[in-house]
């Protein structure tokens, strides 16, 4: 028996709160999982899901982008991808009768955990102008409409093209080929919020924005450095591999504000002992302030420089530019300094680095901890600079493992998703469909937000995603697109940004993952690259929730047909109707897709693509070679009285996506609106356990931006700082407060005061 989805909203405001635990899955993350999913799709619909979850001849999660290992386990899933699974492959559906029943300022009323319930959308729906509801309108309709709008704009660079990372290797090539012969090159994506630092920071100082570590590199390795990032919640099969490593004998070193469950202790729901028992992970914690990892990583720079026999000379002599000026600037660390930015003890930083100097190979794995800050991308290069004098780039067992957040979203960037492409991409794919690209930048997400409060951007159209939900500066973004004079959401289920539209909006909907795919070639499967740069082909396997879906591909290239008409000579009807035709003009587009279609008929666990600084440490920069960088260390001041606060999600959620109102490892239950605060600090504040507070976050602009009705949470975080979920406390970030060169949301570090809700 499946069960229905909520009738009402539960009450969010009310959490019940038991200290933290220290240990990640085992038994209670097997028995949730099987619940979810029983009441999603029902015992027998499970069996059949989950036991192609991430195989060879079955489908991509679509949750994080963590690799598998070439020899599959038959539960080859952890508990958060199963909620994915299940959410995508439920019995739920949401039709015309269920819009007829909502009108939008209903839908608007509702929270995103309520909308997620809902179930899948089945047809297309129309929210016509001066309309209250979405009411239900044909395919041949909906791209008329798109049409219409695209075709009465001044300029191609007024519409906006966004992607999630959930979309394939094939629909995202095609959507930037459709937005360039359309004429633009304003294609935002998720990475412009997550992993835009990453990328900024490794393209310039070793010339490949990926990371460059494979899971047999992890394995290998003597020591793991895992520094603002939670894999116990953000990427569980993470935790396998670290069980892995350190039964061979690495050491692990975790950096993040706030003690995480799955880096204390991994329970192994694969082996019996795992299951019960565990395993320890971490050798050391440091519990960071909020943003200072900058000042850590420059300190252990000088003290290794001072080390005599400790830099790699060979290496750096051969394989590197900018050393002198670098180990000048890392020279000036100061010792009182770190101290106060990082917030740790002077013997924990010399037992660090007692750890990097006994490690001949050393990996350094970061997430959004990293990537959130105004000076995120001068602390990534500060990471490379310690790998750099180790000589731990190119070396098994070693290198940066930026890890990635959703399933394709590296895939996407490859496919040329990006408002910023390299000349030689776009010259390729000028040649191959003979069309003249925009050379001009177009907008990231960031400034697409501007764009449309400006007035500058008029049609936003979305491959995916909850990009209202996604985004900082909730009250800002909303109003930006409800002044679009059409918003295109494709996506299986609702969420926050079908409520908040242009004068018209659609709604299209499309195959998931699970769903078989069949087109007029036959059956068909789509492509994704994992956080390890492996590509490898995803086969759903389930009857699609409706007739009434078309798969991303297909949606991609009947827009490009009603939209360029005969005017363009790409054969969109053979995309449609055979993906294999798509990957054939990627392999003749992007390097190191050459032979696409017979790598993966041969190799059904798909390939590795190249990456020059890993396999021949060759380094594609400007220079030549691995660029050492300096930069004066940066870190958050903040003034008496306040706190910075970084958002966070919960372990019952992935990105914007809500599966529950608990966060197990951190003692959460029945309420998302909490703010985990250090005793002491709560104390000063007259704030007890259990009280309530209003987040008012603080910025230059001047602006108040308020957060009501968060209940303390009295935790041991990092003193003076703060955690609290998002998409809730996205209104407090503000649109301009970015990170210099990625511009990427600098959610990480929120300056707010906590005032006690005028109720309690």
């Amino acid at each position: 028996m499946v069960s229905k989805p909520p009738a009402g909203d539960p009450v969010q405001d009310a959490p019940q709160v038991t200290p933290p635990q220290h240990a990640a899955a085992g038994l209670p993350a097997v028995g949730h999982t099987l619940r979810i999913a029983r009441e999603q799709m029902g015992s027998l619909r499970t069996a059949r899901t989950l036991l192609k979850v991430n195989q060879k001849d079955g489908f991509d999660c679509p949750g994080c982008a963590w690799p598998e290992e070439d020899k599959r386990h038959v539960a080859e899933f952890c508990e958060n991808g199963a909620k994915a699974v299940a959410e995508e492959a439920t019995l739920r559906r949401v039709t015309p009768e269920f819009f007829a029943a909502h009108p939008v300022a209903d839908l608007a009323e509702r929270s995103g955990y309520w909308l997620g319930q809902q179930g899948r959308i089945t047809q297309p729906m129309l929210l016509p102008e001066g309309g209250d509801r979405y009411e239900p309108v044909t395919w041949e309709r909906a791209f008329g409409i798109l049409a219409e709008e695209l075709r009465a704009l001044d300029s191609p660079d007024e519409a906006l093209f966004y992607t999630s990372g959930r979309t394939s290797n094939e629909a995202a090539f095609l959507l930037q080929l459709f937005a360039r012969e359309f004429g633009t090159n304003n294609l935002p994506d998720c990475s412009n919020m997550c992993h835009e630092s990453s990328g900024s920071a490794l393209t310039e100082t070793i010339g490949v924005g990926k990371g460059s570590v494979s899971l047999e590199d992890l394995h290998r390795a003597d020591l793991i450095v895992v520094a603002g990032q939670n894999p116990g919640t953000n990427h569980p099969r993470m935790l396998s591999a670290l069980e892995k490593a350190k039964a061979a004998g690495a050491r692990i070193i975790s950096v993040n504000p706030l003690p995480e469950a799955g880096l204390e202790r991994f329970k192994n729901p694969q082996t019996p002992q795992g299951m019960f028992r565990g395993a320890a992970l971490t050798d050391l914690f440091l519990q960071i302030r909020i943003g200072g990892d900058q000042a850590l990583f420059r300190l252990l720079n000088k003290l290794v420089l001072a080390t005599p026999g400790a830099v790699d000379e060979e290496f750096v002599r051969e394989h590197t530019h900018g050393y002198e000026e670098f180990a000048a600037a890392a020279g000036e660390a100061d010792w009182d300094e770190t101290l106060a930015a990082t917030g740790l003890e002077r013997s924990e930083i010399e037992r660090a680095l007692e750890m990097v100097l006994a490690s001949e190979r050393t990996i350094v794995c970061w997430a959004m901890g990293l990537t959130q800050h105004k000076h995120s991308v001068p602390t990534i290069r500060e990471v490379v600079n310690l790998l750099l004098l180790r000589g731990n780039i190119g070396r098994p067992g070693a290198g940066v493992c930026p890890v990635r957040g959703h399933s394709n979203v590296q895939g996407d960037r490859t496919m040329g998703i990006f408002e910023r492409p390299a000349p030689a991409f776009l010259d390729a794919l000028d040649k191959e469909f003979g069309i003249v690209s925009p050379r001009h930048h177009g907008f990231d997400v960031v400034r697409s937000i501007q764009a449309l409060r400006d007035g500058e951007a008029k049609v936003f159209f979305a491959m995916g995603g909850n990009f209202v939900g996604a985004t900082p500066d909730t009250e800002v973004t909303e109003a930006a697109m409800r002044r679009a004079r059409l918003t295109v959401h494709v996506s299986t289920k609702l969420n926050r940004s079908h409520a908040v539209t242009g004068t018209r909006a659609l709604i299209l909907p499309t195959l998931g993952r699970t769903d078989k795919d069949v087109q007029k070639g036959g059956r068909q499967f789509v492509t994704v690259e994992d956080s390890m740069s492996l590509v490898h082909a995803s086969r759903g396997n389930l009857p699609p929730a409706s007739p009434h879906l078309l798969s991303e591909p297909a949606i991609v290239a009947r827009m490009a047909r009603a939209v360029l008409g005969d005017g363009s000579a790409t054969p969109w009807e053979e995309f449609e109707a055979d993906y294999a035709r798509i990957r054939d003009r990627i392999a003749r587009v992007v390097p190191g897709f050459e032979d696409f279609n017979a790598r993966l008929a041969a190799d059904p666990g798909g390939f590795a693509l190249p990456h020059a600084p890993r396999d021949e440490r060759r380094f594609p920069t400007k220079t030549g070679k691995a660029n050492f960088t300096a930069a004066p260390v940066e870190y958050p001041r903040v003034p008496e009285g306040r706190l910075l606060l970084q958002t966070l999600r919960s372990h019952d959620q992935y990105n914007t996506t809500i599966y529950g109102l608990d966060d197990r490892y951190r003692g959460i239950k029945g309420g998302r609106r909490v703010v985990l605060v250090h005793p002491e600090d709560a104390a000063a504040r007259g704030l007890a356990d259990g009280a309530y507070a209003d987040l008012v976050s603080e910025w230059t602009d001047g602006v108040e931006r308020r957060a009501p009705g968060f209940r303390v949470v009295h935790y041991p975080t990092a003193r003076g700082c703060a955690a609290a979920y998002y998409p809730e406390t996205n209104v407090l970030v503000p649109l301009e407060s970015t990170a210099d060169v990625s511009n990427t949301p600098a959610s990480k570090s929120v300056i707010v005061r906590l005032e006690q809700s005028p109720s309690t």
